[in-house]
């Protein structure tokens, strides 16, 4: 798919909620209470409005539709959304766009590595110092996590994105290390105070 015909619904939340559609018809609630005990939560930062407001968008898409509706004197009306033909269609063709074809994406952290200069070489290698300590952190979480999913006999197909943050996050750390290394080198701190102070 491409920029000339967007997708209809693009939130990577309206993806997820087809895929777990695929098991079967689920009220909202349901689909949340399953993304974030499958720890999917991590990936796709949602809540409880943002989770209603794209199953409407996927409704008006004719990508799901109103399994049942069930009533009980408890509590308000609850509608079960299924998957329609068109939305597993969309699933798929959505899933092959994304695991063939890269996407540009733009994090926080690249920003801030293209605006570096603007701190002394100092400043820039205790934060990133910091930064250092935190991602060895979030390593051992994964790891803490993956531990426990295997232990309870989960499959590593359901782990595989936490291998690839994993990975994400190792590669990351060695190139922290790396930049601190070079922030640190008497050349780049002289050219450093040779072009910026005075003016920082």
């Amino acid at each position: 798919m491409n920029k000339t015909n967007p997708r209809k619904v693009a939130n990577p939340l309206g993806l997820a909620v087809l895929a777990f559609l695929v098991m079967g018809p689920m009220h909202p609630y349901e689909l949340g209470r399953r993304l974030i005990e499958s720890g999917k939560d991590r990936n796709i930062k949602f809540n409880r409005g943002s989770l209603y407001m794209v199953v409407e968008q996927l409704r008006k898409a004719a990508f799901i539709e109103a399994h049942e509706i069930v009533r009980d004197s408890q509590r308000p009306e609850r509608t079960i959304y299924s998957l329609t033909p068109l939305g597993r269609s969309e699933l798929h063709d959505w899933m092959r766009e994304l695991l063939a074809r890269p996407q540009s994406e733009f994090p926080q952290f690249g920003v801030a590595l293209s605006l570096l200069a603007v701190l002394t070489p100092a400043e820039s290698a205790a934060l990133l110092t910091q930064r250092l300590a935190a991602l060895d952190a979030e390593v051992g979480e994964i790891e803490d996590t993956m531990r426990g999913a295997e232990d309870r006999g989960v499959a590593w197909i359901f782990l595989i994105e936490e291998e690839y943050r994993k990975d994400l996050v190792r590669a990351e750390r060695d190139f922290v290390e790396r930049l601190i290394e070079s922030l640190n080198r008497p050349d780049y701190v002289q050219a450093w105070q040779e072009m910026f102070e005075g003016n920082v």
